[in-house]
C-alpha cells in the first residue's frame, strides 16, 4: 500500500498542528483507519470525520493563504534607486565628486609615479654619451630640455659644477628634495579623499538618526517602520559608501609611498653614478 508520503511531507514544519494531516499522511491514517479490525470501530468512527474535516479546513486555509502572500511579495527596485532615495541629493553629489575625484588622482599617479617617467632610459644613455665624449654643455643641454624627475636633478649638478663637485652634490640632493616634494603633494590628494570620505560617511550617519528619532518625537503614536527606514538607511548607505571610498583610497595611498620612496633612492643613485666622473674636480 502506497500512502504518497513525499519529502515535502516529511519536511514541514511541525510547530502547527494541521500541517501533520497534509497531503499523504493524511490520506494514509484515513486508509489505516478505514481497515482497522472491528473492536476498533467506535475508535475508528470518531477518527475518521476529524482527519476528514482536518484536511478539508486545511486544504481551504491554503486556497485562501496563496493569493494574499503572492498579494504580499513587493516589487523588486533597482537598488541604484535605492541607494538614491537613501542618500538624497546632498550625500549623492558629495559622493560622486570624492569618487571622480579619487578616480582622477589614482590614474593621474598611477602614470606619473613610474620608473620609466621619472628615470627615462634614454636619458641616463644618451646623458653617459655625451659625457664620454667630453661633451659637457650638451649634456647639460640634454638634461637641462628633459622634464623628467631624473633630468632636473643631472640639469642642477651640471649647473653647480663650476663651483665645485661638492656644490654640485648639494645642488642635486636640493632638487631631488623639491622633485620629491612635489610628487609627495599630489599623493597626499589621495590621502585626503581617503580621510574625507569616512567623515562625510559619519555625518551622513548622524544626520540619519537625527531624522529618525525626530519622526518619533512628532509622532503622537508609535510610528511605522517604513517611517524611521528612511533616516536609518541613510545612516547606514553614507557610512557605507564611505568606507568604500576610504579603503581603496588609503591602499594606494600607502603604495604610492613606497613607490614614491624606491624611486627617490634609484634617481639618487643614478644622479650620484653618472656625476661621479666628476668627483676630483675641485673648485674653480
Amino acid at each position: 500500500m502506497q500512502c504518497d508520503v513525499t519529502n515535502g511531507d516529511r519536511n514541514r514544519s511541525p510547530d502547527l498542528l494541521p500541517g501533520f494531516f497534509r497531503g499523504g499522511i493524511g490520506r494514509c491514517l484515513l486508509i489505516v483507519a478505514s481497515l482497522l479490525p472491528n473492536a476498533f470501530l467506535p475508535w475508528a468512527a470518531a477518527v475518521v470525520p476529524a482527519i476528514a474535516w482536518t484536511e478539508a479546513a486545511v486544504a481551504q486555509d491554503d486556497a485562501g493563504d496563496a493569493p494574499a502572500d503572492e498579494a504580499a511579495e513587493p516589487e523588486g527596485e533597482n537598488m541604484l534607486v535605492f541607494y538614491y532615495k537613501a542618500l538624497g541629493l546632498r550625500y549623492v553629489i558629495v559622493f560622486l565628486a570624492l569618487s571622480f575625484g579619487l578616480v582622477a588622482l589614482l590614474v593621474m599617479c598611477f602614470m606619473q609615479i613610474r620608473r620609466v617617467v621619472l628615470m627615462p632610459p634614454g636619458l641616463s644613455q644618451a646623458f653617459e654619451a655625451h659625457l664620454e665624449s667630453k661633451e659637457y654643455q650638451q649634456a647639460y643641454e640634454l638634461a637641462k630640455t628633459d622634464d623628467s624627475y631624473l633630468g632636473h636633478v643631472l640639469a642642477a649638478g651640471m649647473g653647480k659644477l663650476q663651483s665645485g663637485y661638492t656644490a654640485s652634490v648639494e645642488a642635486m640632493q636640493e632638487e631631488e628634495g623639491e622633485q620629491a616634494m612635489k610628487l609627495d603633494h599630489k599623493v597626499s590628494y589621495v590621502s585626503l579623499v581617503g580621510a574625507l570620505a569616512p567623515m562625510f560617511g559619519l555625518l551622513g550617519t548622524v544626520d540619519g538618526m537625527v531624522g529618525a528619532f525626530m519622526v518619533i518625537a512628532k509622532s503622537s503614536t508609535a510610528p511605522k517602520p517604513s517611517e524611521l527606514a528612511v533616516g536609518i538607511s541613510q545612516a547606514l548607505i553614507t557610512t557605507l559608501i564611505g568606507l568604500w571610498l576610504a579603503i581603496p583610497a588609503i591602499a594606494c595611498f600607502a603604495l604610492f609611498k613606497n613607490w614614491l620612496q624606491k624611486l627617490n633612492g634609484d634617481v639618487d643613485g643614478e644622479a650620484m653614478r653618472l656625476m661621479s666622473r666628476f668627483q676630483g674636480m675641485g673648485k674653480k
